[in-house]
């Protein structure tokens, strides 16, 4: 696909690399489980599964997941929704080759968020966080875009990843930040800008 190699985003260790403001900063260096603190913020989470299916990688995640070029890999795409608003799109992708040993609960997830799995399990080690700003014709806002029904209200949107892995099997999740997330209040409501 032409469009892969010409639309990948730079990822960096530093989230002051990718030029977000405060509040994005904020949100996109969260040590511990996003969804613990999405829960907090809000007075109403759900994860929302839009699929769970065999895709094929883009080149960006390959190498990552320790793969040595694009393959099909299982993949899962979810919105975190807060009081109803989606505010995160979450993407995963696993190598075909991971047993279910390395991570028993992938398959069955349903609806339940994949964080609150992956920072309980003692097994599980967390890489280091990635940081990127996705622009225009990255393939993952085509899918952000599928998401939302073609509503983006952003050309750009600020993005992290990670590499987690469990016995020898590895598993990256890329989150991408939707707009709606920077209004979300500690009071549990999302504030309506004026």
């Amino acid at each position: 696909m032409r469009g892969q190699s010409l639309r990948l985003a730079k990822w960096h260790r530093n989230v002051a690399a990718v030029g977000a403001g405060a509040a994005a900063r904020d949100w996109l260096a969260t040590p511990g489980s996003l969804t613990a603190r999405l829960v907090a913020h809000s007075g109403s989470f759900r994860v929302r599964r839009l699929h769970q299916k065999a895709a094929v990688c883009s080149m960006e995640e390959a190498a990552r997941i320790g793969l040595p070029r694009r393959a099909r890999v299982w993949e899962r795409e979810v919105l975190l929704c807060c009081d109803g608003v989606p505010v995160v799109f979450g993407h995963t992708v696993v190598p075909l080759s991971a047993t279910a040993s390395d991570w028993p609960l992938f398959s069955a997830l349903g609806e339940r968020s994949l964080g609150s799995t992956l920072f309980y399990d003692p097994l599980v080690e967390r890489g280091p966080l990635e940081f990127a700003r996705l622009r225009a014709g990255h393939p993952l806002l085509a899918q952000v875009n599928a998401a939302l029904g073609g509503a983006r209200d952003a050309n750009d949107f600020h993005a992290r990843r990670c590499v987690y892995r469990r016995h020898q099997g590895l598993l990256m999740v890329t989150e991408v930040f939707l707009p709606a997330v920077y209004n979300l209040a500690a009071a549990g409501t999302i504030k309506i800008a004026k």
